[in-house]
C-alpha cells in the first residue's frame, strides 16, 4: 500500500532493471553443465524447474543476452555484497491515482556468517496524478555479527491527502483534501543484549507545514474540531521526540521472510522541550510470526498485528493513529491511506503464501485484515473493519528474495482497490 511501492507496469526488458552482482557467478550445480549458462542465445525457460528463476532472468532470456548469472540462492548469498533491483515504471493506488516512478531495493550482507541477518535499502522517488510529489528512504542495516541494527525513515511528501475524520463512524462518501508538505527524519540504532534480542534509542523529527483543507464539506470538520478543542495550530506542527525500543528479531531475511518472529516496541517521547509543538506520547508494537508448512518452503503463513496506542497528551492530527501510517505504510489492504484515523489503532492481519511454479518464479497469497480505532468522545472502540483479497507474487530477485507485489483487497465499508508493492506486505 506504499506510496513508491505500488508497481503496475515492469519495463524489465530494457536495461531498467539488474542485480549488481550479475556477472561471473557461475558455481558447479550437479547434472547442468557451465556452457549451459554461457549460451546467450538461448532462451531461459519460464517453466525449467531445473534452477531457480527471477524476473531479471526472464528478461535477459527474451532479449537473448542471458549473463553469466548464478542460480544457485543458497550458496552465493552470503558471498555477494550487494543484490539490487532498479525499476523505473508506472503505478496506481487509490490515494494517488497513476504514479510515474523508480524505486530501488537493495539487499546485502555486512560479511559471510550463515546467520547474519539480511540488510535492505528502499528509496523511491514519485509523482502522481493528483500532484504529490513523495521521496521516500527506508533502510534496515545490520552490523558484523548481528551486533547492531540501524533502522532508517526518511521522507519527503508534498502530499495533497483525502481525510476522512475521526474514529470508527467516518464515513467514505464524505472524505475530501487536506493537503501538506511533510519531512520526515527518523533514526534509531539497536545494540544486541543476547543474540536475536535488542535494546534501541532513537530520535524522530516530524515537520509539517502548508497544512490546510481543500473544499472541505459544510460545517465544523473533524480536522477543525480536533485542533480547535486541543488549542493547535492547524497550518504547521512539529513532532520532535527521542525514542526507546525493544527488539527481538529471528527473521534473516526481512524482505521475504522464510520464517522467525519479530516483535519491536518502541515508546516515543514528544515534549516541547524537545522542539515539539505540543507535549504527547505515544507506544507503537509491532508483532510478526511466520510459518512454514511445507519442506519445500513453498507454503507459509504469516501473520501481523500493529497496535498504536497515544498513551497521554495531543498529538498533531496528522500525527495520529491511521491506516497506511506504519512504517512500511502497509497496513489495511482494501482501504485508502488514512482511511480510518483516530488517537488509537489495534490491527491484526494474516496471510497465506504459496508457490505456483517450482521454479519460484511465481507465486500467490490469500489475505485478511481486520482494524479498529478509537472514538474522540470516550476513548472507547467501538467499530471493527475488515479488509480482505488474494494476490500474486512474481519473483524480481532471487538473491534477496524480492517479489513484485500485485494484490486485490476488498474492504467493508465498500472500499477495494488494486495494491501494488516491491516487496511483501509485512
Amino acid at each position: 500500500m506504499m506510496f513508491g511501492y505500488k508497481l503496475i507496469t515492469t519495463l524489465f526488458l530494457v536495461c531498467s532493471v539488474y542485480d549488481t552482482n550479475a556477472q561471473n557467478t557461475i558455481i558447479d550445480t550437479p547434472g547442468i553443465e557451465k556452457s549451459h549458462y554461457k549460451n546467450h542465445q538461448r532462451r531461459l525457460p519460464i517453466f525449467d524447474n531445473s534452477r531457480a528463476i527471477d524476473l531479471i532472468d526472464l528478461g535477459n532470456g527474451i532479449l537473448n543476452k542471458f549473463p553469466d548469472r548464478t542460480l544457485d540462492t543458497v550458496h552465493i548469498a552470503h558471498n555477494q555484497k550487494l543484490h539490487s533491483s532498479l525499476l523505473p515504471g508506472l503505478g496506481y493506488a487509490i490515494q494517488t491515482g497513476g504514479e510515474i516512478e523508480l524505486s530501488y531495493l537493495g539487499g546485502f550482507y555486512t560479511s559471510k556468517q550463515a546467520n547474519e541477518n539480511q540488510s535492505s535499502l528502499l528509496a523511491t522517488i514519485i509523482y502522481t496524478q493528483k500532484q504529490q510529489l513523495l521521496i521516500p528512504a527506508v533502510g534496515n542495516f545490520w552490523t558484523n555479527n548481528n551486533k547492531y541494527n540501524i533502522q532508517t525513515d526518511w521522507r519527503f511528501l508534498v502530499y495533497p491527502l483525502t481525510t476522512y475524520g475521526l474514529g470508527g463512524y467516518s464515513s467514505l462518501d464524505k472524505g475530501y483534501v487536506l493537503n501538506y508538505t511533510n519531512l520526515r527524519l527518523y533514526n534509531s540504532i539497536y545494540k544486541v543484549i543476547r543474540p536475536d534480542i535488542y535494546f534501541g534509542l532513537g530520535y524522530d523529527f516530524d515537520y509539517y507545514w502548508n497544512v490546510h483543507e481543500v473544499m472541505p464539506p459544510s460545517g465544523n470538520t473533524d480536522f477543525q474540531k480536533y485542533n480547535q478543542t486541543n488549542n493547535l495550530k492547524p497550518g504547521s506542527a512539529i513532532a520532535s521526540a527521542p525514542t526507546v525500543s525493544f527488539l527481538y528479531d529471528t527473521r534473516r531475511n526481512s524482505i521475504n521472510p522464510e520464517g522467525g518472529s519479530f516483535i519491536n516496541l518502541t515508546y516515543r517521547l514528544n515534549w516541547i522541550e524537545f522542539g515539539s509543538s505540543q507535549n504527547w506520547q505515544s507506544l507503537a508494537l509491532d508483532l510478526r510470526k511466520y510459518i512454514q508448512l511445507s519442506a519445500n518452503k513453498k507454503q507459509l503463513l504469516a501473520f501481523w498485528a500493529y497496535e498504536w496506542l497515544t498513551i497521554d497528551g495531543t498529538p498533531p492530527y496528522l500525527e495520529l493513529p491511521n491506516i497506511g501510517g506504519d512504517p512500511y505504510a502497509n497496513t489495511g489492504r482494501g482501504f485508502a491511506e488514512a482511511r480510518f484515523r483516530g488517537r488509537n489503532m489495534l490491527y491484526l492481519e494474516g496471510e497465506y503464501r504459496f508457490g505456483i511454479l517450482r521454479n519460484g518464479l511465481l507465486g500467490g497469497v490469500l489475505f485478511a485484515n481486520t482494524e479498529s480505532f478509537s472514538e474522540q468522545t470516550n476513548d472507547q472502540f467501538a467499530r471493527v473493519y475488515a479488509g480482505y483479497g488474494a494476490g500474486i507474487r512474481i519473483k524480481f530477485n532471487k538473491f534477496s528474495r524480492t517479489n513484485v507485489v500485485f494484490d486485490y483487497a476488498f474492504g467493508t465499508d465498500g472500499s477495494k482497490g488494486l495494491f501494488l508493492n516491491l516487496g511483501e506486505a509485512f
